[in-house]
């Protein structure tokens, strides 16, 4: 196994932190229209085109300004806490993309809520004696594909029941620099599937201003998955609306040595077109 020195647990905590907050971060902030394209997002409020027949279509990109705080465990170590704000992960980030998008059809609709995120960063081995750096490449990837019911719908007005399966992945690289263990290399990673079932929904204060919100829980090879949300929409045309708010996301997994047990927190802004 790789040297363990206190860089290593300090390398793990990072890499997880990274991977969760941003995964996370990343996942849930940009939802104006995402909310209501993940099965737990309803943000986006409906337009006047859906009052004719067919499927109508939307699409956001969003961003999540998460912090995560939690257990994480990977490559054999003991699990390390993790209590990182978006700033910290911020700094290491090398790539992300979250959106999400949605189709209905009256009642009906079908939607997905895709997160993906690269971290990578560098740290000098405390000792210097088997490696003089391990360099930390983290990958997560939080995707929730579900469809919903309309049990209640007035004008735009909406509460829906969702169901779905949410789908996790993290993976974590170590490479090992100078000294006797350069050019060493590490992976260790998991992916993990859950069923989740829940609430979404929409309701106008004005003809512009809405309030929106989802909640959805539930499990499979994670011990528990949940995700809740609430904002405040703003309808700038039939076309786009743009919305503000607060999403929190939990998971608990945990399968041969690998732990991921997180809590992913933060304000959320978006934009939502509709065509």
């Amino acid at each position: 196994m790789i040297e363990q020195h206190p860089l290593s647990a300090k390398s793990m905590k990072s890499l997880a932190v990274s991977s969760i907050a941003l995964a996370s971060l990343l996942t849930l902030s940009l939802s104006a229209r995402a909310v209501d394209a993940m099965a737990p997002l309803p943000l986006q409020p409906g337009n006047s085109s859906e009052a004719t027949p067919g499927w109508h279509f939307s699409a956001s990109p969003y961003l999540w300004a998460a912090g995560v705080d939690g257990t994480v465990g990977q490559f054999g170590l003991p699990p390390a806490k993790l209590d990182s704000d978006f700033g910290d992960i911020l700094g290491e980030l090398d790539f992300a993309f979250m959106g999400m998008a949605e189709g209905r059809n009256d009642r009906f609709s079908v939607f997905s809520d895709i997160i993906y995120s690269k971290i990578s960063m560098s740290d000098a081995s405390p000792k210097g004696v088997l490696t003089q750096s391990i360099d930390v490449t983290s990958q997560t990837f939080t995707g929730f594909f579900g469809g919903g019911y309309s049990v209640l719908a007035n004008g735009r007005d909406r509460l829906d029941v969702i169901a779905g399966a949410r789908v996790w992945y993290a993976s974590t690289e170590l490479s090992l620099q100078g000294r006797l263990l350069d050019g060493i290399n590490r992976t260790d990673s998991a992916t993990w599937v859950n069923a989740v079932a829940g609430v979404r929904g929409t309701y106008f204060l004005s003809e512009r201003v809405y309030l929106t919100g989802w909640g959805n829980v539930g499990a499979g090879q994670a011990k528990l998955d949940w995700d809740v949300a609430a904002a405040v929409g703003y309808q700038i045309k039939d076309s786009l609306s743009a919305v503000a708010g607060y999403r929190a996301l939990g998971v608990d997994y945990s399968n041969d040595g690998f732990v991921f047990d997180v809590v992913q927190q933060g304000p959320i802004l978006g934009l939502t077109y509709h065509f």
